[in-house]
């Protein structure tokens, strides 16, 4: 997918892009696989704050996922490629023989027309979902599960994929983008193929009213503040941090601080972590 820039009518158009949106072939998404979606403006259910920087944004309806992929046997067609407002990738709208409409990611290459099956028996091809033990070691996979029915879980952001590197047992060896290399069940499922619109990073914002439109607020820096909202706060004028390292608003180190639990079960099952 392409990049669009504009030509600079405005101070907020200059340098500002766009995603040319060359695969999506509809902007009507299908009724019955929409759901409400409320905000919270970052406050709990007594009206505190608990997240920062959240606030507004564009009304949006979500769009349900079927990361489950169990319509074993059942043959499906690639009706449309959608854009998904609460998601980096586009989403794909899968028509089933029997029926049955469902939304899934989009991976790249993926057109419409494209059969995609479930299960098994189904093809190496890109778009189909089998369990990792019937996929052949070096395959680009995406939405993958952790645990056997609980439905896909790492992979999903565009642009992203993993690799399977070999089996170990029951295990199946997989490469995440990281660079960590982790052990997951072979009853697992995954998808084949590279998630799509992998420009989407890619993509400058160019003016601070379109971070208000995605519900984004503004960020004020710690050292700006007074020493009772921040570690960084106070001081007359342009004053240093004053501490070891860099803080978040509570106290924590805000650089390099590992944050994962060390008794963490899933631990185990990580052969060698990402690389720093």
């Amino acid at each position: 997918m392409a990049i669009k820039a504009y030509r600079p009518t405005t101070n907020g158009r200059r340098g500002m892009t766009t995603l040319a949106n060359e695969e999506i072939t509809t902007s009507t998404p299908t009724k019955s696989l929409l759901k409400t979606k409320s905000k919270t403006g970052g406050r709990n259910n007594q009206g505190k704050m608990t997240v920062r920087h959240i606030g507004g944004g564009a009304k949006r309806k979500y769009r349900l996922i079927d990361y489950k992929r169990n319509k074993v046997g059942v043959t499906g067609r690639v009706a449309t490629i959608e854009y998904d407002p609460n998601r980096s990738a586009n989403i794909a709208l899968i028509n089933y023989k029997d029926g049955e409409k469902a939304y899934i990611i989009a991976p790249k290459d993926l057109k419409v027309g494209a059969i995609i099956e479930n299960g098994p028996e189904a093809d190496i091809k890109v778009g189909n979902c089998l369990p990792l033990a019937n996929i052949p070691v070096g395959t680009v996979i995406h939405c993958v599960e952790l645990k056997p029915g609980k439905g896909a879980e790492l992979c999903r952001a565009a642009g992203s994929s993993a690799q399977i590197l070999g089996r170990e047992d029951k295990y199946v060896l997989i490469r995440l983008q990281s660079g960590e290399v982790r052990k997951v069940l072979g009853t697992c499922i995954a998808t084949i193929g590279v998630v799509g619109n992998e420009d989407y990073e890619l993509v400058n914002i160019g003016k601070a009213g379109r971070t208000r439109h995605m519900g984004i607020r503004p960020t004020n820096r710690g050292s700006v503040m007074n020493p009772n909202d921040h570690p960084h706060g106070g001081g007359e004028g342009r004053a240093p941090i004053g501490r070891k390292s860099p803080l978040t608003p509570w106290g924590k180190p805000a650089l390099g601080y590992k944050t994962r639990k060390s008794k963490k079960a899933s631990s185990k099952l990580i052969v060698s972590r990402k690389k720093k």
